[in-house]
């Protein structure tokens, strides 16, 4: 029999099995505090148990514990009697609820229940997670995914101790918010009439128009349903380059003319620093940040083309008169401007490596590192808060493996166990910069992710693999022999995942043109992440 004390995932602290069978049945209570007891019922509502809070059953006893020093830990108690659950907060409680429907049968991980029975082992767990961040990004832009879908993902992340949601809701391919104030945000943003088909930028396209968006009321369910499974919503916009969509609605904000893009790959959509363009996406990021009243937004700053701002003479003028004489250096002022404006709000701003790179920080701006590790150090050795999240292993929008019948997608291979082996707080690293690494999280890019079946095939398993990294602050150990035991709660979640032997067969790639980055080739491209930064120049990253 296995036990499933020990195939966690994420992997806990302490864990281990006891003497004994515990079964819930309709008859067990649930006791303790409201405030304990409200979360817990929510969360074991698959289970299809009354759990009132008197009875002749066994007991769920949940309440909190001022002498678990972490915000988010947890002690799990299992015995023949009943299940004492303890935490520092509401957090931890959901996090031993989590770890409690992984030690019940995989049926636990269903939506509803038929029964009213549960048995599972005695044991007991003391857990609590190394870092605070732990996180996945979903591109919403390049494809679009429906509210429907980004509810699943909150409840996917929870299942798997992840407590941060990046939403990257704009970019040169579509701009997914509602704006009362701007509508034509969306009226013309929001949608192209066709896809790049295959990698290269050929003029190729599926004509197959492609859109959608979510309204100021979409975001507020979402960050209420979020908050309600102790996951943070990080809403993106992505600025000042990637804005094709936006100019395409708004071309007074910008230098030239625009459309929103059919094809992938770097634009020269870049909006401009001027007065009138700030006031304009301040408006847009109030609409924003009242939908979404969260403590952190993404301003981006990646990739940003700025040769239009350098032939423009007004932009240059402007720069001029605030002491700056490069484009580059306007790029980190444009940023620093709309930080300021989040800061009065008391939000923290949140930009690629390329902000830091060009100056674009304020004291408590966080970095998403995600050229490679040696940025990544460089911000943190300057006193700034780090997610780590390189290329490799975090971009799971790369091929899981190097066989033919892989589907297409943007490069690759980077493999379960690649993303298992990432250590996210390298021991070279000194004191101080180890101590600004806040965490950790996936990428998934959309070119070439269509649809929610196929975001399932590429993000997990890999996704179990960051979740563990995460948590554990650590690479993942055993953790092929524990996902032998988790996949079936991910079917029975309804989760599309790759299996470990390769994908099913309507999983499987079929002809066209793809790219593969083996062996020394792909060590190149990690070294060219390594060494770029923010400039004029279009080819300025991979």
């Amino acid at each position: 029999m296995t036990d499933r004390y020990e195939t966690l995932v994420p992997r806990a602290r302490e864990a281990r099995r006891l003497p004994g069978t515990l079964t819930l049945t309709a008859d067990t209570r649930l006791t303790g505090p409201d405030e304990a007891t409200e979360p817990v019922r929510r969360l074991l509502a698959p289970l299809g148990l009354p759990l009132r809070p008197t009875g002749d059953g066994t007991e769920i006893a949940v309440g909190f514990d001022a002498t678990i020093t972490d915000p988010e830990g947890y002690r799990l108690h299992v015995g023949t009697a009943g299940v004492t659950l303890t935490a520092a907060g509401v957090d931890g409680l959901r996090h031993g609820v989590r770890t409690l429907r992984q030690l019940l049968p995989d049926a636990a991980w269903r939506a509803a229940s038929a029964g009213t029975e549960w048995t599972l082992d005695c044991g007991e767990v003391a857990d609590a997670p190394a870092l605070p961040w732990r996180g996945g990004m979903l591109d919403v832009s390049r494809h679009f995914l429906p509210k429907r879908e980004v509810l699943r993902y909150l409840d996917l992340f929870a299942m798997h101790g992840l407590n941060r949601l990046h939403l990257h809701l704009s970019d040169d391919q579509g701009w997914r918010v509602q704006s009362a104030r701007y509508p034509k945000l969306t009226e013309l943003g929001a949608h192209r009439p066709g896809s790049q088909v295959g990698r290269t930028r050929d003029g190729s396209h599926d004509h197959v128009p492609h859109g959608g968006y979510y309204t100021l009321d979409d975001l507020a369910e979402i960050n209420a349903y979020a908050t309600g499974l102790g996951v943070t919503v990080v809403p993106e916009l992505d600025l000042p380059g990637h804005a094709s969509a936006l100019l395409a609605a708004y071309p007074e904000y910008g230098i030239g003319t625009h459309r929103v893009l059919t094809g992938w790959g770097i634009s020269a959509g870049v909006v401009t620093p001027l007065p009138r363009t700030l006031a304009f996406l301040g408006e847009v990021l109030d609409e924003l940040t009242e939908a979404l009243p969260v403590p952190y937004v993404h301003l981006g700053g990646d990739e940003c083309v700025l040769r239009d701002w350098a032939a423009d003479a007004e932009v240059m003028g402007y720069l001029a008169e605030q002491g700056i004489t490069e484009p580059v250096g306007g790029h980190g002022y444009f940023l620093r401007r709309l930080g300021e404006h989040l800061a009065a709000g008391g939000r923290r701003m949140v930009v690629w490596d390329e902000g830091f790179v060009t100056g674009g920080m304020l004291p408590d701006s966080i970095v998403t590192a995600w050229r490679g590790s040696s940025v990544g150090r460089r911000a943190a050795a300057a006193g700034y808060d780090v997610v780590r999240s390189p290329v490799y292993p975090t971009y799971l929008d790369y091929d899981q493996s190097d066989g033919p019948d892989e589907p297409l997608a943007i490069g690759g291979p980077l493999t379960l166990d690649d993303v298992a082996a990432f250590d996210p707080v390298p021991a070279d690293w000194a004191a101080a910069e180890r101590e600004h690494v806040l965490g950790v999280q996936f990428q998934a890019w959309s070119e070439y992710i269509p649809d929610a079946r196929h975001l399932d095939y590429l993000v997990f398993p890999r996704a179990c693999a960051l979740a563990d990294v995460a948590w554990t602050g650590a690479p993942a150990r055993r953790l092929t022999e524990r996902l032998a035991a988790h996949l079936p709660r991910l079917d029975a979640a309804g989760v599309e995942y790759r299996p470990l032997t390769g994908p099913r067969p309507w999983q499987a790639g079929g002809d066209g043109p793809r790219r593969r980055v083996p062996g020394a080739e792909m060590a190149k491209v990690r070294e060219h992440l390594e060494q770029v930064s923010t400039s004029g120049d279009a080819e300025q990253s991979a």
